[in-house]
């Protein structure tokens, strides 16, 4: 299997991560319940990532999928004001990725990351390999580190 962005970058970084491959069906829309399930992890261990606009910049939350963004915590975390969900099709030009399988890792653009402060919880965290199909487990210390993110409660 060829490797994306986020593999890449991670490999680059010497960071230790495993690969779970699984067979997305293009009719389930809730690609991170999709996850969970195929690869028979606690939905709470997987994580979506998610781009909002903070004051007209984009920032990455990153949100357990059993969860939702909380906006206005998002917001605070990076000392901004108003967020708005990104529009899908500029989270995709930024990122380099498509929604559904965007990873925070190895995007396009480098954005501002907020990690919710749940991903402590756990000693493996998933998150989007940078396609559908596809995640990546890593430590939540490495995931911060990958991504220079900061903890913050942003999750409902």
């Amino acid at each position: 299997m060829a490797g994306t962005p986020a593999t890449a970058a991670l490999t680059a970084a010497g960071i230790p991560f495993t690969e779970h491959a699984y067979v997305h069906d293009p009719a389930i829309r809730d690609f991170g319940a999709e996850a969970a399930a195929a690869l028979g992890v606690d939905p709470d261990q997987v994580f979506k990532t998610l781009l909002a606009e903070v004051d007209g910049r984009l920032v990455v939350g990153i949100v357990p999928v059993t969860g939702k963004l909380d906006l206005k915590a998002l917001a605070a975390s990076v000392g901004g004001k108003r967020a708005t969900m990104a529009d899908p099709a500029l989270a995709e030009r930024r990122t380099g990725y498509v929604v559904g399988g965007i990873s925070p890792i190895g995007q396009k653009t480098r954005h501002v990351t907020v990690l919710d402060e749940t991903a402590e919880l756990w000693d493996l965290v998933y998150v989007s390999g940078g396609r559908r199909g596809l995640d990546l487990s890593l430590a939540p210390a490495d995931l911060i580190r990958a991504t220079d993110a900061v903890l913050a409660d942003i999750a409902r």
